[in-house]
Parts: structure tokens; sequence; C-alpha cells
């Protein structure tokens, strides 16, 4: 474990130097104003119209920006040799992915956390915000996205030989996840039995981390009704005291799960030169 938190410092000194993090930064924090905008004359709380927009608003911008920080982190490595150089050392595979997580987990959580701390002090000068547990749920939903997205990023910057291969897949997954999902599920669903749906709907969800996340925050904001009945066992399991761990579970057999597929291609990539 030290040489993992070894690797997570330096990650973190090599993402507070890139450009793009301060790009991304940037565009955050005036992504977050402006949601302080869209809602000027009103207190929000619960699932309504303008929770829906500002979910759908997030969603497109944190997995695109955690796709590229990510991809790009390992990406690099390659292309400037310093993997060449640290795996001269007794560096293992599994603390270097283990320690790039991290160390990217804190420079994309810095972000996210200065993008809402500027929304709620600037919410509460102009006398207008979000509920507490709405303002926490929004919160919630940005930090998992970072969190699923981060592991398919490192899948994709081990994949990857140069930083345009990894820009590339990383605007098609994207694409994917957030913006076709509904047309490719309606068109995947057309073509399955009937009673085949809603088993289909439940593993389809789970692949997705950008619809995994949306459900549970849009049920736990009140707005399960919206979603139709083939959703009715996630809105009662998400609805239960212990809904909360269950999502966090699945979450960390996600994360789990990813970062053993991109250990065993960086592993094999490094046994083969």
């Amino acid at each position: 474990m030290r040489d993992a938190f070894f690797v997570a410092r330096r990650e973190m000194v090599m993402g507070f130097r890139n450009p793009w993090s301060y790009s991304f930064l940037t565009l955050f924090s005036v992504f977050s104003l402006s949601l302080v905008l869209i809602n000027a004359q009103n207190f929000v709380e619960g699932y309504s119209g303008i929770t829906g927009s500002m979910l759908s608003l997030i969603l497109y911008l944190l997995p695109l920006m955690t796709l590229f920080l990510g991809s790009f982190s390992l990406t690099s490595e390659k292309e400037e040799g310093n993997w060449q150089i640290l795996s001269t050392y007794p560096l293992s595979t599994l603390s270097f992915m283990i320690g790039k997580y991290l160390g990217l987990i804190a420079v994309l959580l810095t972000i996210v956390i200065f993008g809402y701390g500027l929304m709620g002090m600037v919410s509460g000068w102009v006398g207008t915000g979000f509920s507490a547990t709405t303002f926490l749920l929004f919160l919630a939903f940005s930090i998992g996205l970072v969190m699923l997205y981060l592991v398919l990023a490192l899948c994709i910057g081990a994949c990857s030989k140069n930083r345009w291969q990894a820009l590339t897949i990383s605007v098609s997954l994207w694409f994917f996840t957030v913006i076709g999902w509904p047309t490719i599920l309606l068109a995947v669903l057309g073509f399955v039995p009937y009673l085949w749906i809603k088993p289909f709907l439940i593993v389809l969800t789970l692949i997705n981390p950008a619809e995994l996340t949306r459900l549970f925050v849009v049920i736990k904001l009140g707005g399960g009704s919206i979603l139709g009945p083939d959703y009715y066992q996630w809105i009662s399991w998400i609805q239960k005291p212990a809904g909360v761990w269950i999502f966090i579970g699945v979450c960390t057999i996600w994360i789990v799960l990813f970062l053993t597929v991109v250990y065993w291609i960086w592993e094999r990539g490094r046994k083969n030169g």
C-alpha cells in the first residue's frame, strides 16, 4: 500500500499541474453557477423539472471530463516513457493502478467539491438554493459518476496506444452511455420477448454507470413515478432503509471488477513488453 500512496501522491501533483484540470475546474465552476441562475427565483426541494434538467446537465459534463482526464493519464505514461522508468523499480502493477485511481479521484473530487462549494456560497448570498437533502444528493450523484466512469477511463487508457485513440474511444463511450442510451435501450428491448424485458432492463442498467446513478438519485429525490412500471423493483429496493448501502455495494463491486480488468490489461502489456 505504501507504493500505491506514492503513486497517488505523484498523480495528484501531476494532476494539479495539468492545464486540463484547471480548464475543467473553470468549466465546472461556471456550470455550477449557471445552475444557481437557473434556480434564481425558487427554493428547490425534491424532484422537479428544474432538478431533472440539472441532473441532465451534470450527466453531460462530468462523465466526459472524467473519461478525458483518466484515459489521458495512462496514455501519457506510455507516450512520455514514464512507465518504462517506473517499471524498473520494484513497483507492482496493482499498486500502480490503485495509486492512479486514488490520485485521479482526489483531483476530480477537488474539482467537483470546489464547484459545488462555490454554488452553495453564491446560493446563500443571493438568498435562493436547494434543500440540504437535494444538495447532498446532487453531490452524491456527481461523486458516483466520477468514481464509476474513472475505472472505465483507466480501461480506455490501458487499451489505447496514444491520446488520440483514447480521445476517440472516450467520446464514443460517452455518447453511447449518455446521449444515445435511450435510443439504444428502446432498440434492444424491442427485440426481446416480453417476459425477458425486466431482466434485460436490469442487466442493461447495471452496465451503464450513468443510468445506474441517475435512477438512484431520481428515486431518492422522489421522482420514481416518472420511470414507469418496469422500474418498480428498482423503486422498491432503493426506497428501503438499506437501499443506500445496497447501491454503495453495487458500485463497489462495479469498481473492483473494472479495476481488475485494468490490472489484467496493464500486467499483460508489462509482461509482453
